[in-house]
């Protein structure tokens, strides 16, 4: 089977050259979640591989590594499996980053991993995802671990979620198994906030339904792994309504061209910003125009989520980092006391009457916990008010003091202006990520 796949790859054809610049393609975040063993990895493997994204050289190299594993077959995963600890165990343990694209879109890919005790891993890769990919073992159907990943999903607010339900050839390609899972699903799903789930059944081993449909499964009329990647409209899922420009630097070039020339640089979070709008800059309170919006091209018409500008304005106001640019009707809410639900990424608890740095958009203060309300048991949703003792990987509601006031949105109204982390002063570890309630 290996001399197959080489010789099938070596007759694959260079890729072609797309018209558009990869630059103004769309660009989709997505995450792997599941199981132990479900086969997030070679899923990635799979897709990377058949969608001809990986070189021969990679290739080699993992055909090697499978034969000294004494496999029949090439192990797909080891393209995601970068630590040695990884390589050895079979496992996932760190966040693997993947880049692909296709003529349609681009595609970053966080492989994430499926045990219990590196879920703060998940939390981390799905928190910036448009998309979350959980797999879910045909022969085991929905486990503990799969109601944890989509619970986690629905808290993280990932609007589209999709369910692939691997291992298909060793439940013979059955469709009342995929049916019972997708029911099994479809009930506990009933109860969180996911908006869009759609049900794929695959083997990431043989490629069925990954980027090929599948000769065996006739009885599924859906599409293919690849083509709803390509295809899932993300254009809706960033706040167009609410206007929010965190200033990340002003840009002041001294030159001759530009010697005057005084703009606030940044990631649009919200809304959308166009030359003429009336702004206020936050926390100041002051108010100006738009003078012009800049990019790396050139000045543009409109600006919106999640482009990254130069907005100048008419006035010579004081602008600075943390400093954030909105409309004047439109305004986050400033607040030192924040309720938020929280992931403690740290193995160790918070400690007593410890301050932490608080980090939300560009801004930055410090901050206390002043209270935890109540701990999460993420496998029921059931709240735990009695047990308040936080640990690595827990999800809790706590209270934050912040030194100064915060520029901030609930997390269900915007994911950029309603996430925080925190950060420890005498080691600067991320101990924590924070959802804004």
């Amino acid at each position: 089977m290996i001399k197959d796949l080489k010789l099938q790859w070596k007759t694959v054809k260079k890729k072609d050259t797309f018209n558009m610049s990869y630059l103004d393609m769309e660009l989709l975040r997505f995450t792997t979640a599941g199981s132990v063993d479900d086969g997030k990895s070679t899923l990635i493997g799979r897709l990377l591989y058949d969608s001809k994204s990986i070189f021969e050289d990679q290739v080699e190299a993992i055909q090697k590594s499978s034969d000294k594993k004494g496999l029949e077959h090439i192990d797909l995963s080891l393209l995601t499996d970068g630590l040695k600890d990884e390589r050895e165990q079979g496992i996932t343990i760190d966040v693997a980053y993947r880049y692909f694209a296709t003529p349609k879109r681009k595609f970053i890919i966080a492989d994430t991993p499926g045990h219990v005790q590196y879920t703060r891993n998940m939390v981390t890769g799905a928190s910036t995802a448009n998309l979350a990919l959980i797999l879910v073992d045909a022969r085991h159907g929905v486990i503990e671990q799969t109601r944890r990943h989509a619970i986690i999903a629905s808290l993280l607010k990932i609007p589209h979620v999709i369910i692939c339900i691997n291992k298909m050839d060793l439940v013979d390609w059955s469709e009342e198994a995929y049916n019972k899972i997708m029911k099994d699903f479809e009930d506990f799903a009933a109860k969180l906030d996911i908006k869009d789930i759609h049900f794929i059944p695959i083997s990431a081993l043989l490629g069925d339904n990954v980027v090929n449909r599948s000769e065996n499964m006739t009885w599924y009329n859906g599409g293919t792994l690849l083509f709803n990647l390509e295809n899932v409209h993300i254009g809706s899922d960033e706040n167009h309504i609410d206007c929010r420009f965190p200033v990340q630097t002003v840009i002041r070039p001294h030159s001759k061209e530009y010697h005057d020339y005084r703009g606030y640089a940044g990631r649009v979070a919200g809304g959308i910003f166009k030359p003429g709008d009336e702004v206020t800059v936050l926390p100041s309170g002051l108010e100006s125009k738009i003078s012009s919006i800049d990019t790396m091209n050139g000045s543009i018409e409109e600006a919106f989520a999640p482009m990254s500008v130069v907005i100048k304005l008419e006035d010579d106001i004081d602008v600075s980092r943390g400093d954030m640019i909105v409309r004047r009707n439109n305004q986050p809410e400033q607040t030192q006391d924040l309720d938020v639900m929280i992931c403690w990424l740290n193995q160790k608890g918070p400690r007593p009457r410890a301050k932490y740095i608080l980090r939300q958009t560009t801004n930055e203060a410090r901050a206390m916990i002043t209270e935890v309300i109540y701990k999460m048991d993420v496998n029921t949703l059931h709240r735990m008010e009695e047990d308040k003792e936080i640990s690595g990987n827990d999800i809790a509601r706590i209270r934050l003091r912040a030194t100064k006031p915060m520029l901030v949105d609930s997390y269900r109204r915007n994911r950029n202006t309603g996430s925080v982390i925190l950060i420890d002063e005498a080691t600067y570890e991320t101990v924590a990520a924070g959802m804004i309630i």
